[in-house]
């Protein structure tokens, strides 16, 4: 029977399915989609090239499991975020700042290179899926802060590019805080109808 560094087999196994998915990840951000193979990623891994295999049947197994994976950090933060929070100016707030301290953690690296990879049309399909429903609570703070009028896509567009380049310059060092207070004051001040303007 094979070594195994944990308490029982099921752990274990977990421990390396895990380890294959951040190998993935390393590989997918580093080098692209097509770097992403059994030999590449079981050697970042660690691991033997026929034990990939014990975990996943194929590469497009393997990165339809990062797909997943790549998301399901983000959107139990925001979740959590958003758990007890109603008005929509302050979901929008919430949404914002867990977006860029998960930023400042590194952990959109994986969606970001997904969304830029050249993936099997199947998972690129399921990342655009995922990333529409993990930006579904900001949407819908934006629609009930404008109304559902004056333009609402366009608008949720417009806001969805502000929090992606905040979240660029947090990736590229600056202090999610300060950043999450000048971009919030940007989105409110623009969300904000005239009329109702200080």
């Amino acid at each position: 029977m094979p070594k195994i560094n944990a308490a029982t087999v099921a752990e274990h196994r977990a421990q390396q399915r895990a380890a294959l998915i951040r190998a993935a990840v390393d590989v997918l951000v580093d080098q692209g989609a097509a770097a992403v193979t059994p030999a590449a990623v079981g050697a970042r891994a660690g691991l033997a090239r026929s034990s990939f295999y014990q975990y996943f049947p194929s590469a497009a197994a393997l990165l339809a499991a990062v797909v997943e994976e790549a998301f399901t950090a983000a959107d139990t933060a925001t979740a959590e975020a958003l758990a007890d929070v109603h008005d929509p100016a302050a979901r929008l707030d919430a949404f914002v700042r867990t977006e860029l301290l998960l930023a400042a953690r590194g952990a959109h690296r994986p969606a970001k290179a997904l969304l830029q990879a050249d993936l099997p049309p199947e998972c690129l399909a399921r990342v655009h899926e995922l990333h529409h429903r993990h930006h579904a609570p900001l949407q819908a703070a934006v629609a009930e802060l404008t109304g559902g009028v004056d333009a609402p896509e366009l608008t949720a567009q417009l806001v969805g590019g502000t929090v992606q380049a905040a979240m660029t310059a947090v990736e590229h060092g600056a202090d999610p805080t300060r950043v999450a207070d000048r971009a919030l004051a940007l989105l409110h001040h623009g969300l904000t109808p005239p009329d109702e303007r200080a």
